[in-house]
């Protein structure tokens, strides 16, 4: 008898180690004193290098902030390329993505998200020269993206013939329209304005169509199956909105008065749910 209890409560111990495993990031995180976010870094408002500090600031730092003083604990940047995003928080390296990080229904797979912290389209940018006017027009050309991106997946779908050249990063897609190697270059339509406003006054010579080929819902990225962080991350955007943080987050990095010039904010911190 005492065998079968033995053998039975081993059972039991075994079923419960996935959930001990993941039952409290929150605590792990407290516990270390330090909350890593991961982040491109090179995705300007989202992420970037400030010229004079040299530091990593944007508005995904701003709300990677927020979370880890609601947690007590410091915030810490990871900097990461894009293909590399989900496959960090899987293994622990990050605690969170703050990464310009896409919700889609494939994802969802593989990670949890916030609630959706930004919503942008997806766009093309070309040189005025090339005669292109609409998406359909892509067709045998050479299109410039980010490697591992939504939009790497999401002009394959709009423009199947198109030949598309992918780059580690936006900056190397940028520079590569900017050198011929391409015909056109796509991103969502934030950092092709950011990237637009470098041009100087070579913008005469580029434009931005348009028509989007998607629309996004960004959000950060959580570790499978780990509600408490879920709850605790959503808690602090909710209060954002609530508190009006939130609107003069926006405003910082993307109003009127910075180089985005967007007159308001056109979405809420209010749903994880996507089309």
């Amino acid at each position: 008898m005492n065998n079968r209890i033995r053998l039975l409560a081993a059972t039991v111990a075994v079923a419960l180690l996935p959930l001990a495993a993941q039952a409290d990031q929150v605590a792990d995180v407290k516990a270390k004193g330090e909350l890593v976010c991961g982040v491109l870094g090179t995705d300007d408002p989202f992420s970037f290098v400030d010229p004079k500090s040299r530091e990593i600031v944007g508005y995904e730092v701003d709300l990677c902030n927020a979370i880890a003083k609601k947690l007590g604990v410091k915030p810490s940047l990871k900097q990461l390329a894009v293909a590399a995003r989900v496959p960090e928080l899987q293994q622990g390296r990050v605690d969170i993505l703050a990464a310009s990080l896409t919700h889609n229904k494939e994802r969802e797979a593989l990670i949890d998200f916030s609630l959706s912290t930004f919503v942008t389209g997806q766009k093309v940018m070309t040189k005025k020269a090339s005669g292109i006017t609409q998406p359909s027009q892509l067709a045998g050309q050479k299109v410039l993206t980010v490697k591992g991106s939504t939009m790497e997946q999401n002009i394959k779908k709009v423009v199947p013939a198109a030949e598309i050249v992918s780059f580690d990063n936006s900056p190397q897609a940028f520079l590569a329209l900017q050198q011929g190697k391409g015909v056109a270059y796509v991103n969502d339509e934030t950092s092709l304005i950011d990237d637009f406003s470098k041009l100087g006054a070579a913008q005469k010579d580029y434009v931005i169509l348009p028509a989007s080929i998607s629309t996004e819902h960004l959000a950060l990225g959580l570790k499978k199956g780990e509600t408490g962080m879920k709850t605790l991350v959503d808690g602090v955007l909710r209060d954002m909105e609530k508190s009006g943080e939130a609107d003069k987050l926006f405003a910082k990095w993307f109003g009127p008065d910075t180089k985005m010039k967007f007159p308001s904010r056109p979405f809420k911190y209010e749903t994880d749910k996507i089309d």
